[in-house]
């Protein structure tokens, strides 16, 4: 298990914390996680698409005023696979966790793999009005479409790669729980969880659409977390830079 950088954001501090000042900022990594499993190479996100560190207004229009890009276009996925050796065409699956630009971003160079995400996500991005909730079609909507799932769903049928749906940050978040032979469980959390301090303190960020679902979302978490899995936050700064990444892996 490989974590890879997946861009940087700038945003409002208030958004994640209760009760932090409105003018404070917070810079957020983004990340994906490639997994080499012997059925195929599987990245669990896509991050931010590099263009978006170009031009982020007409990357991501009015988005990119409340989540401001604060990153170069090598610090992204499809660049990142370079220093594991590969390339987006020798990923074989893309599992979103869910479909807003920082998750999805580099959905598009990876042509050759089947793309997963929760069929209340899918519906989701395609409703009216979608934009105005974060889901961009240039970011998510891809030529190959989406293999969904409705309840929780084991990739390869061994235990190893297992999408849990978490309802509550979106109608279709999932996160993933991975089973390695030598670190143990690890529960890739992101936006179900973006700060290990939403799982602290039980509070949802305000970017949520269910405030009651995200709530049980970070309870279970939480659970999976005292039982010993290591949960991965979305964009949890300190814990991101404790983690092993690139080149180094988890096994």
């Amino acid at each position: 298990m490989h974590f890879l950088e997946g861009g940087r954001l700038r945003m409002r501090r208030s958004i994640y914390v209760a009760g932090a000042p409105k003018e404070e900022s917070i810079e957020l990594p983004v990340h994906a996680t490639l997994l080499r499993h012997p059925q195929g190479n599987v990245l669990f996100d896509s991050g931010c698409n590099p263009e978006a560190a170009i031009d982020p207004q007409a990357r991501w229009g009015g988005l990119s005023k409340v989540m401001t890009p604060a990153f170069e276009p090598d610090q992204t996925v499809i660049h990142q696979l370079n220093h594991v050796g590969l390339t987006s065409d020798d990923v074989d699956v893309v599992i979103c966790s869910h479909l807003h630009p920082d998750h999805c971003g580099c959905n598009a160079y990876f042509v050759k793999a089947t793309i997963i995400c929760h069929e209340a996500e899918l519906q989701a991005a395609r409703t009216e009005g979608a934009v105005s909730a974060g889901y961009l079609p240039r970011e998510w909507d891809q030529p190959q479409g989406f293999q969904t799932f409705a309840t929780e769903h084991d990739l390869f049928d061994d235990g190893r790669i297992v999408i849990i749906p978490m309802p509550g940050h979106t109608p279709g978040m999932s996160v993933a729980r991975i089973e390695l032979d030598r670190d143990g469980a690890f529960v890739l959390a992101s936006d179900a969880a973006p700060l290990q301090e939403n799982i602290d303190s039980g509070i949802a960020p305000k970017n949520t659409w269910n405030m009651e679902l995200a709530g049980l979302a970070l309870k279970r978490l939480k659970s999976m977390r005292d039982s010993g899995d290591t949960v991965i936050s979305g964009h949890d700064d300190a814990q991101w830079k404790g983690l092993r990444k690139g080149s180094e892996f988890y096994e």
